[in-house]
Formats: C-alpha cells, sequence, structure tokens
C-alpha cells in the first residue's frame, strides 16, 4: 500500500527548508564582506607600495642627477652611490602617489640604509555587510622601498696631463649590473640613467584592518 505524504509532513519540512537557505544565505553575505575586505587591503596594500617606491624614485633621480654634476671628479662618485649627501625630502611623491591611488598617507620618512617607509589609510571604508561595523572599517597598509647603487669602479691610481700641465685623473669606467660605461661629460649617450646608477625596490610591505 502507498503511502500518501500528510500536510504534516510538509509542515515539517518547511521549517528545515527555511532554516538551510538562511544559513546559505548568511554563508554567501559573509563571504561577501570578507571578499569586501580583502579588496580594501589589496587597494592599501597597492596606495603603500606606489607611494614608498615614489618617494624612493624621487631621490634616486636626485643622486643621478648629483652624480651628473660631479662626473668629472671620480673621487666624489663613491660618496654619490652611498647616498651620502644632502636629499630634499622625497616624501611628496608618497603623497602624490597615496591620493591617486584613493588613500591618505599617515607617516613617512626615511628608512635604512636608504631609503622611505610609508604608511597609508584608505579613504574608502569596507563598507555595509552582514559584519557589524565593517562600514566603518578602513584598511592600512605600510611600505619600505630601498635604493641601492648598481655600479662599481677603480679609481685609476695616477692622473694625466690635461694638456695644459695640470694633473688630472682620467674617468673610470663603471661597471653596472650587466652593462660597462666609459662615462665622457662631452657625450651624453656615454652617461648611464637614474635607472642604471640605481636600483629602487620594495623591501617590505603589510596590510591590515582598522
Amino acid at each position: 500500500m502507498i503511502r500518501r505524504r500528510t500536510f504534516g509532513d510538509a509542515g515539517q519540512a518547511f521549517p528545515i527548508y527555511i532554516t538551510v537557505v538562511g544559513g546559505l544565505l548568511f554563508l554567501a553575505f559573509a563571504y561577501l564582506a570578507v571578499g569586501q575586505a580583502a579588496a580594501n587591503r589589496n587597494g592599501a596594500q597597492t596606495a603603500a607600495d606606489a607611494a614608498a617606491l615614489a618617494a624612493a624614485q624621487e631621490s634616486r633621480d636626485q643622486l643621478a642627477g648629483d652624480w651628473l654634476e660631479v662626473v668629472g671628479d671620480p673621487t666624489k662618485w663613491q660618496d654619490i652611490l652611498d647616498g651620502d649627501t644632502e636629499l630634499v625630502d622625497g616624501c611628496w611623491r608618497a603623497y602624490e602617489l597615496a591620493a591617486q591611488n584613493d588613500a591618505d598617507v599617515q607617516g613617512c620618512g626615511p628608512a635604512e640604509p636608504l631609503g622611505y617607509a610609508v604608511d597609508v589609510e584608505t579613504n574608502k571604508s569596507v563598507g555595509d555587510s552582514i559584519v557589524p561595523g565593517t562600514e566603518d572599517f578602513k584598511s592600512t597598509a605600510s611600505a619600505t622601498a630601498v635604493i641601492e647603487p648598481r655600479c662599481t669602479f677603480d679609481l685609476p691610481g695616477e692622473g694625466g696631463d690635461d694638456g695644459d700641465g695640470n694633473d688630472t685623473l682620467p674617468l673610470p669606467q663603471l661597471k653596472c649590473d650587466d652593462t660597462d660605461w666609459d662615462p665622457d661629460p662631452e657625450d651624453p649617450t656615454t652617461l648611464p640613467a637614474p635607472e642604471d646608477l640605481f636600483d629602487v625596490h620594495l623591501a617590505d610591505s603589510q596590510a591590515n584592518d582598522e
């Protein structure tokens, strides 16, 4: 004999169905909140990385300019390559790049041995979600970019004669990674660019939610 389902059976199943559907919806909204938070953190990290790199690149360009000013005196090259010179603070570039990435710089300063450490906070919060309080959560991130010389050289041991009876040191060859340069102040094509003289890269980065 076939047993027919009663209305009582259907009534018992309906609350279970509602509970299961409700649970699935809660999980979906929870995953959405996690995704929103992750996207905001990624945005903060992108802003921090770009800001730190921009500040370091600004100082790298200054160092390269200083090197060009003393290119005729190789005894001063090493100080420039070591960053042992007076630099204008490059943090203004960090503020520019953070703003372009919809974030605000919370702190920027020198990093050892030569570079910048930058902290940023996103202008936007995580947004409304099923998780209470996320509408007020903003993501923060930090990044450190450093400047490292690419080049080495050997000072010549003896000077030459410049034609006027003055002793001069011949300009040494610069060995920059896999490229050798023979600098001639009269020929710009023989002078390395800032990115040839110095490497700029991230040394550390970290993002958080507040």
